[in-house]
């Protein structure tokens, strides 16, 4: 009870600290719109990136024995635990206009820094270890005597990956999309290093929390409730869905 109360209570207070009024007239403003339509299409941008970069990569972990599965296993975990200011740092310096590739995109016309792609980068970097660690967990409970049946059968390793360890592993790979989506949506840290906080170009939610908290508490508290309401929402339909699905 009392570790319900304490994670209850500060979401509750945050809810209930402006009217239902006042949350609607602080999302008409122009630059809390910005940062929500912002915060959507990146996220979701970058959790498709993950999705795509980082399926092959779940499935080598749960079912390859490759030299150095070690190292490429703790490096997936890193941005993890990784500070994510120390994450925004590590993609500066790479992708930066003076990095070791920032630099000679730079000098073609190309940057990446302090724009949309930066902010997209920035939530894909530290999204996409939780995509890939919940995804190869599902991978691995499929029996690997079912895709050797598949295979006995004439079916070729694509068909049985599509047709097969997928649909059986679909809970935990859904799971990991709503986990890098929502992980991508809270970015903070990395994002506003790497891509700056710029109303309207690389101002997400998160950062435009940070910049509320200073100058305007109630547009903080208005994206701040969002942002729990998309979180949750986006959790309990992924329950709503296994659970039906539990007891058909």
């Amino acid at each position: 009870m009392p570790l319900l109360l304490f994670l209850a209570l500060p979401l509750l207070a945050l809810v209930l600290y402006a009217s239902p009024a006042e949350l609607w007239a602080n999302l008409a403003r122009p630059e809390v719109r910005q940062a929500i339509s912002l915060s959507l299409r990146t996220s979701t941008w970058a959790t498709l990136a993950a999705v795509a970069l980082g399926l092959p990569v779940a499935y080598l972990l749960a079912r390859g024995q490759f030299p150095g599965k070690l190292l490429v296993d703790n490096l997936i975990d890193l941005p993890i635990v990784l500070p994510p200011a120390v994450a925004g740092l590590a993609l500066l310096l790479v992708f930066g206009r003076r990095g070791w590739i920032g630099g000679p995109l730079d000098d073609l016309g190309l940057r990446i820094t302090f724009t949309e792609t930066a902010v997209v980068m920035a939530q894909t970097f530290i999204a996409v270890s939780l995509f890939i660690r919940t995804a190869a967990v599902g991978f691995a409970a499929v029996e690997p005597e079912l895709e050797d049946a598949a295979a006995i059968d004439g079916a070729t390793p694509w068909q049985v990956f599509w047709r097969m360890t997928l649909p059986l592993s679909r809970r935990a790979v859904l799971t990991g999309v709503a986990l890098a989506w929502a992980r991508a949506l809270g970015e903070f840290g990395a994002t506003i290093i790497f891509a700056g906080n710029y109303p309207g170009r690389t101002q997400t939610m998160p950062l435009a929390i940070y910049l509320g908290f200073e100058l305007d508490l109630g547009v903080a508290v208005t994206l701040s409730v969002i942002l729990v309401a998309c979180s949750f929402l986006i959790l309990l339909l992924i329950k709503a869905v296994f659970g039906r699905e539990e007891s058909e």
